[in-house]
């Protein structure tokens, strides 16, 4: 056992002590700095807009499963192409209805949104709120 040799302290010369300290004060500026900016984008995340439908879904109605339908489906409801804040959304999300809707057009509008896929207006925002969640 004393043969074995003791590993050398890494904070032991100058350079290696300077460098952790650039280290630790490059970090902590880059926290001070990353905290501002998480806070304005979840304020723009509650902001963000998402269309019900989105353009490629103009003169069509919206199932109660969130689906694009003929106008003349029974049980439908219009798309008009309102457009909901993210904070609109999120609230609709956990049991609330979307403003100006009954609470089955907004179930099938909040389907909708469920719905969106990368490219279709209104996803980024959706996508958004899924993350600040």
């Amino acid at each position: 056992m004393d043969d074995e040799k003791k590993s050398p302290n890494p904070l032991s010369s100058p350079t290696n002590r300077r460098r952790a300290l650039m280290l630790g004060a490059a970090t902590a500026s880059a926290i001070v700095s990353v905290r501002p900016a998480l806070a304005q984008s979840a304020a723009s995340v509650m902001n963000c807009e998402i269309p019900v439908p989105g353009p490629h879904g103009t003169g069509m109605n919206i199932d109660s499963y969130g689906k694009l339908v003929a106008r003349d489906t029974p049980g439908s409801f219009p798309a008009t192409g309102q457009k909901f804040t993210g904070d609109q959304v999120k609230a609709a999300l956990q049991g609330r209805s979307l403003p100006g809707t009954s609470y089955e057009q907004s179930q099938a509008y909040v389907n909708y949104i469920r719905r969106l896929q990368s490219g279709q207006s209104g996803f980024t925002c959706y996508a958004s709120l899924q993350m600040s969640r």
